[in-house]
């Protein structure tokens, strides 16, 4: 029988292949304010920018060659596979207000999903789903 994992390190490492870093970068490390720990070589061409959200480190992979497939937009019910994460924050109206002053698209605005659980969800520039969760 197995135990399942078991965790060395509190957080997850997320890999997203993006269209355009730039923006990609002004999103998660401008305006989410992601620590942009530093960029390295991606194998097979390519570049690898590394940022951190709390423990866990989201790689934002910019490839030399950019596949022509792209993932379906439209958020949760648009296709299958991985189609949002979720960031546990404490500023929830603040955040989703600066994603909305800078032109990104909310989604979902801030609202109340059950007592004391409020979220919202803003689509990054390749039209990934990052939902926001605040407890009270």
């Amino acid at each position: 029988m197995t135990t399942g994992v078991q965790l060395t390190k509190a957080g997850i490492d997320l890999g997203m292949i993006v269209t355009d870093s730039a923006k990609a970068l002004a999103f998660y490390r401008d305006t989410l304010g992601f620590r942009h720990e530093g960029d390295m070589p991606f194998p097979g061409g390519g570049t690898m920018h590394r940022l951190w959200c709390g423990e866990s480190l989201i790689k934002v992979i910019a490839l030399a060659n950019p596949p022509e497939a792209r993932a379906a937009r439209g958020g949760i019910p648009a296709a299958t596979g991985y189609r949002y994460w979720t960031i546990s924050v404490s500023n929830l109206e603040e955040i989703t207000n600066a994603c909305a002053a800078k032109g990104y698209t909310v989604a979902v605005p801030a609202r109340e999903i059950r007592p004391g659980i409020k979220i919202s969800i803003v689509e990054d520039p390749d039209g990934n789903w990052v939902e926001f969760l605040q407890a009270s």
